[in-house]
């Protein structure tokens, strides 16, 4: 039997040969992508029950579709899908929801995907007891729809100047939650415009005049029978984005709109009838709504950069175009360096990030246990680390799907590809949740308090205890020399920043002004010690691979992202004589041997990754490879094939017909 399990008779035959090169079996790579046989095992299981529903499927492109269109289309298969979801899969399994989401939605959103992603976690780790027995399986099943309203039409990132109010009545245990300026309007919340029942209100606490600071509130603003807005709110939605229109992004304003007191969600802060205010345990337990979501998002990302490169490689052994030689026969585009060069990074990435994402989302799963019983010790550390996560991976998975976007031509162009949709649901997470300079300067902070550490000769937290290690003399194997020069670049340029700050400091400028100054290099030290991060987590995870022959496939991936990404920092190993250029030119031809090997196993890879055509949406990238015949049958369905099209009736028939 094949290694490559999606080979079928009637394909087209440059995939089908390309299949038949694999040196290990598919099974057993997707089984390590998807983080174990039992996971991998569930995925097809939910995907085979969603084959059988019919009602859940899209009966045109999306592409082909207004927003409105779109929006009612995904509001019709989440409304038929929970009233038999039950049936087929569990609505509080994390995995089984990812599959339904990716499969029967996409990646465009849906009414409920803030629902999904921060109402329900924010209930399930900031309500108290009661109030969780209250709300939550309300919001499980769908009964109420909410979204998490935080970012003002003012600000945003710097979550200090947020102007929304909740002054506590005692008079009338109520609070009164107000918006006191244009500026405060909540603006952006996903499924905020015309779908939300509640929201997770963030709001300045007032007991006697004084302000607690932010805090999160319980709040319905429509009624869910009648969905009639509350009197006292103003809401709506914001209109259009570049990308995620099946998201309806809203704004949201209260004119002295009350609620009760128990609606201020009350597990860490604690508001009394007598207006008497119980501070949490520690200042950021209300941080695991955004840990939590940066978590997924990684994981997210890590799906559409795989889905690209699925997309992307597929066609790219489809393709035939132009002759290496002249006078030969048209050569596949995946045989040319520079479509490699463009492509197998990027599927490099796909394994070191969904492995990133994995270690960080059990990091937080931990943090939030352990903050439920107190303890706070490792939150610093992981805000810190999801900060610089969410930038790196938003940023470089972005970056790349675009790579893959112009590799597959003016085809990757259109719609019918998927690939812009990826793009623009990809490149928008670096700014939600947090723009991603602001995190990497938020991460820059934190290795400045590091680094001074390092230099006292204070004991390290693991993370970044690499900081105060003198220079090794590598004699270890590859993988241990290509990360001690990732140490070594990080290390240098956290240490330079921070003595470039501290000069300054000497010099009589503040601390304040002298970060600002040297900000720029604190994100480059920043992204620095992110990527180590990652290439230390992906090597581990090849490491524990025991099958021969997907470690030696994941070997050859490892190998090729560590020495692009450092041949991407070249300039740092040629500083002060770290590296001689001789050195430096023998990690970029690894970049280059690399991609030869994985050459003949390139499609087998991306078929490991196991998205059926349904979750792809993509022409380019069926697995038949039957891609021109199905462009044209795509094309057929544009809305402009109809006859008697209105802007050709009334405007240019009309206008050719006098000449």
């Amino acid at each position: 039997m094949p290694l490559n399990k999606l080979i079928q008779d009637g394909d087209n035959q440059d995939l089908t040969n390309e299949r038949f090169k694999s040196t290990f079996d598919t099974d057993a790579l997707a089984a390590v992508f998807h983080s174990g046989e039992d996971s991998l095992k569930r995925i097809r299981e939910v995907r085979d029950e969603i084959t059988k529903r019919g009602h859940l499927f899209d009966s045109l492109p999306a592409a082909h579709r207004t927003r409105a269109e779109k929006m009612e289309d995904v509001s019709r298969k989440l409304k038929n899908l929970m009233e038999n979801v039950n049936e087929f899969a569990d609505f509080t399994n994390n995995l089984d929801m990812l599959t339904i989401i990716r499969d029967v939605m996409g990646v465009e959103g849906f009414p409920l995907a803030l629902h999904n992603l921060m109402f329900v976690p924010t209930i399930q780790n900031q309500a108290d007891d009661e109030q969780t027995e209250w709300w939550l399986m309300d919001a499980i099943q769908g009964k109420i729809i909410g979204t998490y309203a935080q970012t003002e039409l003012g600000h945003g990132t710097n979550l200090s100047a947020i102007e929304t109010t909740a002054t506590y009545d005692k008079s009338t245990e109520e609070f009164i939650i107000h918006t006191p300026t244009t500026t405060a309007t909540k603006w952006w919340p996903g499924g905020l415009g015309t779908s939300c029942t509640h929201v997770i209100l963030v709001a300045n606490l007032i007991i006697d005049n004084k302000n607690y600071g932010l805090h999160p509130f319980f709040v319905p603003i429509r009624d869910r029978n009648s969905y009639s807005q509350m009197s006292g709110v103003r809401v709506g939605d914001i209109g259009t984005k570049m990308g995620v229109n099946c998201v309806d992004n809203g704004f949201l304003a209260f004119d002295n709109y009350r609620i009760p007191r128990r609606n201020m969600l009350m597990k860490h802060s604690k508001v009394s009838k007598e207006g008497v205010y119980t501070a949490p345990s520690h200042p950021k337990v209300g941080y695991t709504t955004m840990l939590y979501m940066r978590s997924e998002m990684i994981m997210h990302q890590s799906y559409y950069l795989a889905m690209a490169m699925v997309i992307a490689i597929r066609y790219s052994a489809v393709r035939r175009q132009g002759e290496i030689k002249p006078g030969t026969q048209e050569v596949q585009i995946l045989d040319y360096q520079t479509q490699q060069y463009r492509l197998f990074p990027g599927l490099a990435r796909c394994f070191a990030f969904v492995t990133a994402a994995n270690t960080v989302r059990q990091m937080t799963e931990s943090c939030i246990q352990e903050l439920s019983h107190g303890k706070s010790d490792v939150l610093a550390d992981l805000h810190a680390l999801s900060c610089g996560l969410k930038a790196v991976v938003t940023h470089q998975s972005s970056t790349s799907i675009d790579q893959a976007r112009q590799g597959c031509g003016g085809h990757g162009y259109s719609d019918a590809s998927y690939l812009p949709t990826l793009y623009t649901c990809s490149v928008g997470a670096c700014t939600y949740e947090g723009e991603n300079m602001v995190m990497l300067l938020q991460l820059s902070k934190y290795l400045m308090k590091a680094a001074a550490k390092a230099e006292e000769g204070a004991v390290m937290a693991p993370l970044v205890a690499y900081l105060a290690s003198s220079e090794p003399v590598v004699i270890g194997d590859k993988f241990e020399k290509l990360l001690s020069h990732f140490e070594h670049i990080a290390r240098h340029r956290v240490m330079q920043a921070y003595r470039q700050m501290i000069e300054e400091e000497k010099q009589g400028i503040e601390r304040d002004y002298a970060f600002a100054n040297h900000s720029v290099d604190w994100t480059k030290a920043a992204r620095a010690h992110t990527k180590l991060f990652i290439a230390r987590g992906f090597v581990k995870k090849v490491q524990e691979v025991s099958h021969q022959e997907v470690h030696a496939v994941l070997t050859t991936l490892a190998e090729l992202y560590l020495s692009y990404e450092l041949i991407e920092m070249s300039s740092d190993l040629t500083a002060n004589g770290y590296l001689s250029e001789s050195q430096v030119q023998e990690i970029r031809h690894q970049i280059y041997d690399c991609m030869r090997k994985i050459r003949p196993n390139a499609v087998s890879i991306v078929d490991s990754f196991d998205f059926c055509d349904r979750e792809l949406r993509s022409v380019l990238g069926r697995r038949d490879g039957h891609v021109y015949e199905n462009l044209y049958k795509w094309a057929q369905m544009s809305p402009l094939n109809r006859k008697n099209l209105p802007h050709v009736e009334k405007y240019l028939k009309p206008m050719t017909s006098k000449l």
